[in-house]
């Protein structure tokens, strides 16, 4: 490249576009030759012209002119592009093409695309959750206890770790009955405990304070009896 195209190449320019919208574009309901007739806009409004000469881009694009304005009107429709009016220092009016509402719907696509991962996420969490249950009671789930645990993440919001410590606390308690797990869930609700980490400080911090109160010196030591998470419901 000689020195003068290189100058020319510099002067020309870049236009930016975000990965996002790459990922997107489709879920926006646009097709390709929108996309590529979006970021022709952008270039220019990118370099200070607001309101471009569509002439030049359907140019560009080597397409005819109402061709070039027929997409203009499709991101207009599709809401993704607008025509703000806006006036100057000069106080004279003058029109610019806006981008604002296609990154509001870019971030609304990607909210939704969080959503769906969550949503697939807890799918995959209770279907282990109904096996690790069956496995645990020796029995297939009636539709009541099925119900029961989707209560308990849809609309209790409990994690699924936590609900594994509370089977695990009637497991070794050889309770098996989602009524008495049921209780566990509700004492660790009141206890402001809500993660696997917090019932495991909780249950040692009690370890290790009944070792202390009950073991004289010198003396061997013996089991510890398991945290009596219902004392409330049973006082």
């Amino acid at each position: 490249m000689n020195e003068e195209l290189f100058k020319e190449w510099l002067k020309s320019g870049h236009v930016t576009i975000s990965t996002l919208l790459l990922q997107t574009y489709k879920q926006l309901g646009l097709t390709n030759d929108n996309l590529v007739f979006l970021i022709q806009l952008k270039s220019f409004v990118d370099q200070g012209e607001g309101f471009p000469n569509i002439n030049v881009i359907a140019d560009r694009m080597k397409i005819s002119r109402d061709d070039a304005f027929k997409e203009v009107h499709a991101l207009i429709n599709k809401d993704v592009l607008t025509i703000d009016t806006k006036v100057d220092e000069d106080g004279k009016s003058k029109d610019e093409f806006s981008f604002d509402l296609l990154w509001e719907k870019v971030l609304l696509c990607l909210k939704q695309n969080d959503n769906d991962k969550a949503r697939m996420q807890t799918e995959i969490d209770s279907k282990e959750l109904y096996q690790l249950f069956e496995k645990e009671f020796g029995r297939p789930l009636s539709p009541i206890e099925i119900q029961t645990l989707n209560m308990w993440i849809d609309e209790d919001h409990y994690k699924p770790d936590l609900i594994q410590m509370a089977l695990r606390e009637a497991v070794l308690s050889q309770v098996y009955s989602l009524k008495y797990i049921d209780r566990i869930l509700l004492s660790w609700e009141k206890k402001n405990i809500k993660s696997k980490e917090q019932v495991e400080k909780e249950s040692k911090q009690y370890r290790n304070k009944k070792v202390q109160d009950t073991i004289p010196t010198n003396q061997p030591s013996k089991p510890v009896p398991m945290y009596d998470w219902l004392k409330e419901f049973k006082d």
